[in-house]
């Protein structure tokens, strides 16, 4: 990463951190864009530099390119899930106590606003976009695969239900049941 997209990312990172803070302090819908960018002492016009929307402040992530390297570096011998769950683990075990601290708490707001909740699904619909891709490229099919898609679409459901979960249990360490979660899936979800 060079220097513009290290302190791009610095930027964004700080304006999430005080937009959390802010959240946390005064609650999502008293807050306003204005009053986040002026914690992060920038102004109104780099907010929307960075994100379109207030909901972009929370929804928005950088661990789409993350996961895909690691996705991509996983052996060949590995069934496509078996290659994402390692690719989501390794992403998840390489945060910071801070950083994951900081997604339990969007976590948690995202579960507690609606207008967040369907800004999320906007965003995981992109990211199930991304994972069918993936998929369809390891496994040699077309991304227009119904059976592509719809491993894709349990991955996100399975996503959904870490998220809420972890948001509603944060004694839970966000790994183990990500890991907990996958497995069920490869193996047919058994109740």
């Amino acid at each position: 990463m060079g220097l513009r997209e290290r302190k791009k990312a610095k930027t964004m990172a700080s304006i999430q951190m005080h937009a959390l803070r802010l959240f946390r302090e005064m609650g999502y819908n008293s807050t306003t864009v204005e009053q986040i960018a002026e914690a992060a002492e920038i102004s109104p016009s780099t907010f929307f530099r960075y994100f379109s929307t207030k909901e972009d402040v929370i929804i928005t992530d950088n661990y789409d390119p993350i996961l895909i390297e690691a996705f991509e570096k996983q052996p060949p011998d590995l069934s496509p899930l078996q290659a994402i769950q390692a690719a989501m683990l390794s992403g998840v075990e390489g945060m910071s106590d801070q950083e994951l601290i900081a997604m339990r708490e969007r976590n948690q707001l995202i579960m507690s606003v609606p207008e967040l909740r369907a800004a999320l699904l906007n965003n995981m619909m992109r990211t199930m976009e991304m994972i069918t891709g993936m998929v369809a490229k390891r496994s040699g099919r077309s991304s227009d695969d119904f059976a592509v898609s719809t491993l894709a679409g349990a991955i996100i459901g399975v996503n959904i239900s870490v998220m809420m979960h972890h948001a509603e249990h944060p004694d839970q360490k966000f790994a183990d049941l990500l890991e907990s979660a996958l497995s069920s899936l490869e193996s047919g979800l058994p109740l």
